[in-house]
């Protein structure tokens, strides 16, 4: 997402955002507590910073700075904010209607010794990526596949699997017994593997397994091709794709994917991957800053992402 858009609208519409937030949290939240976070979404959209200091001189006129912080620091330490409650609060507020493109990537950052560890299913939209799910991992390194399936049960469990189009995601989530689940729930994917991975051709079962780089090695840059024949990779089956493009360094690489079906759009889909990659420098960096929290409480991070998450679909 481009944050910069996010500045240009320095008055937030506290008053249509709290009210969208009464509706989702009618029952669990009393009024006072409903307001609060519409205000710390609307300072966050303004100051694009997750510093509590700046976020408390962001809020509506007539509130003192001090009293904000204060406002600010308790809720984050006391309120329990329920992620299920989140995530329909940002799919009913987003700008169009499902199916959707689920993209599943992990972020990370170090703060100190700890290594902090997000794992993300989002939304893609026009060039831009929503996260609707986390999962705050405890561990340095890939997540896993109960991690990635626990995920996606979450997403199915909360919206169903008719709103899903498809899913796509990076070589980390290639696992076969991950591959399994998705087969067996009939989700679409398109999912990048290595070069190095070997194919099995499920017709012609005495034939020797062959490195999957050497299907496509006759493509030439910017060229594709896809095969027709379902392999098996990974122990599962699917349908194989490739496209040839210099990598970041300039050299020429292959970007492979593996898919439940419809190969020939399965590059098309891919590129929109990028969007939450341009998302995660959004949340880090390139936006909120959230390194420059200093939080270490796991739940208190997740509580804070997740703040930040309604303030990217809220302003889209």
């Amino acid at each position: 997402m481009d944050t910069k858009n996010l500045k240009t609208n320095t008055e937030c519409k506290s008053t249509e955002l709290i009210s969208i937030l009464a509706q989702n949290f009618s029952g669990r939240m009393n009024l006072a507590r409903i307001k609060f976070p519409g205000l710390f979404i609307c300072a966050l959209c303004k100051v694009q910073k997750v510093c509590y200091a700046k976020v408390a001189t962001a809020f509506e006129r007539g509130a003192k700075t001090e009293s904000s912080l204060r406002r600010i620091q308790r809720f984050m330490a006391e309120y329990a904010l329920d992620a299920a409650l989140i995530a329909r609060l940002i799919f009913k507020i987003l700008p169009h209607q499902p199916p959707y493109h689920l993209i599943m990537d992990r972020t990370n950052w170090k703060l100190g010794e700890q290594n902090l560890n997000v794992l993300t299913l989002a939304l893609a939209y026009q060039g831009a990526s929503f996260p609707i799910l986390i999962l705050m991992l405890d561990k340095r390194g890939n997540s896993n596949t109960h991690e990635h399936v626990r995920l996606m049960n979450k997403y199915i469990g909360l919206f169903g699997r008719h709103t899903i189009y498809c899913l796509t995601a990076d070589r980390e989530f290639v696992g076969e017994d991950w591959m399994e689940y998705l087969n067996n729930s009939q989700i679409r994917y398109h999912i990048r593997i290595r070069g190095n991975f070997y194919v099995y051709d499920p017709e012609d079962p005495h034939k020797k397994p062959f490195k999957v780089s050497w299907m496509f090695n006759r493509l030439r840059c910017a060229e594709y091709d896809f095969s027709h024949r379902i392999y098996r990779v990974n122990g599962q089956l699917c349908y194989l794709s490739a496209s040839k493009a210099k990598n970041k360094d300039g050299v020429h690489e292959l970007q492979i994917l593996i898919s439940y079906n419809k190969p020939e759009e399965a590059h098309r889909i891919y590129r929109d991957r990028w969007q939450i990659e341009t998302m995660f420098r959004g949340l880090k960096t390139g936006g909120f800053n959230i390194e420059d929290t200093h939080l270490t409480d796991l739940e208190r991070i997740e509580k804070l992402i997740s703040i930040v998450m309604v303030a990217f679909a809220w302003h889209m």
